[in-house]
């Protein structure tokens, strides 16, 4: 009879999504995962099978828990579409204090992105969710009078999303929040 658990399952995942986050799939060890998550080598192949399993479940639990997030700031009819905006670009400028610089989906395309469709397909799947939901918002504010009806409001949902990437990229490079600050102010001229 195998021996029950005797850990979170989740804890471990959030724990390994950090390690992955800051590092890399690659540059992450096995060892690595055993200190963050607090479990032998053994425990994390018994329930997690691989380091690529316990990888693309972290990931999942990142694009879950952050498209969630977005989801419900650009789903907020009762704000106007530019402090929609502004939230969603605000997070790389003031990130949760305990999250690693950078976006793991990021880090994820960058290093990954090349040699892994699966990957690819899965943050494809997960950005198309976000850009929909924010080109439907746009478009609901150029019918209400808040956005010039004649800019392109899918352009106007992906300049979003591609500021919003360059502004994590720039984070995990160390720029300043005065810098970050002001690409956020630019970027709301448009709205």
């Amino acid at each position: 009879m195998p021996r029950p658990r005797t850990f979170d399952e989740d804890r471990a995942v959030d724990a390994a999504m950090r390690v992955f986050w800051t590092a890399g799939y690659e540059a992450t060890s096995t060892q690595d995962l055993c200190r963050a998550t607090g479990l032998g080598r053994s425990s994390i192949y018994n329930t997690f099978s691989s380091k690529r399993d316990l990888f693309d479940r972290a990931l999942r639990r990142y694009t879950e828990q952050f498209t969630a997030v977005q989801l419900d700031v650009i789903q907020d009819a009762g704000l106007p579409i530019r402090e929609r905006v502004r939230r969603i670009l605000w997070t790389a400028v003031e990130p949760e204090p305990d999250d690693p610089a950078g976006c793991f989906v990021i880090n994820t395309i960058v290093e990954l992105g090349p040699k892994d469709a699966e990957i690819v397909e899965l943050l494809d799947r997960d950005h198309e969710v976000k850009l929909v939901a924010l080109t439907t918002a746009v478009k609901a504010a150029q019918a209400a009078g808040e956005v010039d009806p004649e800019q392109d409001a899918a352009g106007l949902a992906t300049y979003v999303f591609t500021v919003l990437g360059g502004l994590r990229v720039a984070a995990r490079r160390g720029a300043s929040a005065d810098t970050q600050r002001a690409v956020v102010e630019a970027t709301l001229r448009s709205f």
